[in-house]
């Protein structure tokens, strides 16, 4: 299959431009680079043993409770066509949760479209032999490169469907971020007439990696991925949460002030409810004493916010800022709180 993915590729017209010179490299250094970058993309997909990983991964993902999955437009839609899924993207959890979902109710495995950092070490030998992942170079402006990946994005539509995240990577702030086009571009290049894209949200009660992410603010100030992985671990300690959309604590972070009663919070948690209904966003919780009672719990033990006689206290702003500004999008006046 990957021969006939290649040979497919290297016979697409922009490369085979590209290898006569046609966009400034020619002779043996275009072949060299254009066979570098298409060994990088080579990838296959073990469904059998990609199934199996669930198990050493089962102490994180037991912890997280699936809810609402609303999965019937991907049922109507994988009889007859082919599958681009496009997710916001919150954690590293996300690519183990979001397709176990998927197989989970029976839906043939997409392929997924990650970040070349995290092809290093073992764990690029998983992704590249098993999952099925596909590394992608995000940055660079590389003719050669942005030219293979295009040709190789579109065979590969021909055979599987693909999973992706149009912000390019997770949110820093907790925002969604703008998206990134070129692997749309990608895809339509396939020229499939029966090509679906299906966009994809996932939400936590508590990200597992909050406290990483909301400090780090930026990619620039990004750990090595080892690093992070072992902080994870920590944080992973007590972590449980579940998968939707609107939830809990998004709403109890974004009416929070520095000091509050908690009367004074459910009357602001009410009042933001009620935007958000008429928002039409998908609300997992339906008024702030809910609220207030399903997420003061996991965040003071999350060490971000401190209830005393009748009132809550921020202690971590920055991660609960990173929870606040989950929902700003689906709000008609954003930056308003804190």
């Amino acid at each position: 299959m990957q021969d006939e993915i290649s040979e497919a590729v290297l016979a697409n017209q922009d490369v085979v431009k590209y290898l006569r010179g046609g966009y400034g490299d020619s002779g043996p250094q275009a072949r060299e680079k254009i066979n570098e970058y298409l060994d990088e993309l080579r990838t296959t997909q073990r469904h059998k043993f990609y199934r199996a990983l669930q198990h050493p991964l089962y102490p994180i993902l037991r912890k997280i409770e699936r809810l609402h999955e609303n999965l019937h437009y991907v049922a109507n839609a994988v009889g007859k066509h082919r599958i681009v899924y496009a997710s916001n993207h919150k954690s590293h959890c996300d690519y183990l949760v979001e397709p176990l979902v998927l197989d989970d109710n029976g839906i043939r495995p997409p392929l997924i479209v990650a970040g070349i950092n995290l092809f290093g070490g073992p764990l690029g030998l998983i992704h590249k032999h098993v999952t099925g992942a596909i590394p992608i170079r995000r940055a660079t402006k590389d003719a050669a490169y942005l030219i293979i990946f295009k040709a190789y994005v579109a065979e590969v539509l021909k055979r599987h469907d693909l999973f992706f995240y149009p912000e390019g990577g997770r949110s820093y702030s907790g925002e969604l971020k703008a998206s990134k086009t070129g692997l749309f571009n990608a895809a339509l290049s396939a020229e499939r007439a029966n090509l679906v894209i299906i966009p994809v949200a996932v939400a936590y009660d508590l990200v597992l990696e909050d406290h990483i992410l909301a400090h780090q603010s930026v990619k620039k100030r990004q750990r090595p991925f080892g690093r992070e992985v072992a902080e994870m671990v920590r944080y992973a300690v007590g972590y449980r949460s579940r998968a939707y959309k609107v939830l809990p604590t998004a709403v109890f972070a974004a009416a929070m002030r520095p000091s509050i009663t908690r009367r004074d919070l459910e009357s602001r948690i009410d009042r933001l409810i009620e935007e958000l209904f008429a928002r039409h966003a998908n609300l997992g919780v339906t008024s702030g004493r809910q609220a207030v009672e399903e997420a003061a719990e996991p965040l003071e033990t999350r060490g971000i916010v401190v209830a005393e006689r009748g009132r809550f206290r921020v202690r971590e702003r920055t991660v609960l800022k990173y929870y606040a500004r989950t929902i700003e999008h689906l709000l008609v006046t954003t930056g308003r709180t804190h």
